[in-house]
């Protein structure tokens, strides 16, 4: 007899509430993973909090790579994205500013987080 219960966080929580990966659309994975990156990037450079600069969780090279693998997901993936890659790609650029204004040496034009899958973000 197979047992119906998965831990996911709550005991006892039978398998038939929790969604199959496989079902899951691709759109809506990728779409998962790139809000958490931008989530992610945007905890790093100290965006939630009323003052980034003296963020505690303020981590400029974190928020490096996990922009950076932002832009490689947001462009690799834009054909199958549809309407949610505008908005993706809004967020991407975002936090490529944001990061350009937190560091205190900006990188060069194209050679920021990312902007080697994005181009140049001024």
């Amino acid at each position: 007899m197979q047992d119906d219960t998965v831990n996911a966080g709550e005991p006892g929580q039978n398998s038939h509430d929790v969604r199959e990966l496989r079902e899951i659309p691709s759109v809506e994975v990728i779409s998962r993973a790139a809000v958490m990156l931008l989530s992610a990037a945007a905890e790093r450079l100290g965006l939630a909090d009323a003052e980034p600069e003296a963020s505690p969780h303020r981590d400029l090279d974190e928020a490096r790579r996990l922009i950076t693998a932002l832009a490689g997901l947001v462009t690799s993936s834009a054909e199958y994205l549809g309407l949610h890659a505008a908005p993706l790609r809004d967020g991407l650029q975002s936090l490529q500013r944001a990061f350009r204004e937190a560091s205190a040496v900006p990188d060069p034009p194209g050679q920021g987080p990312g902007e080697k899958y994005t181009g140049p973000v001024h």
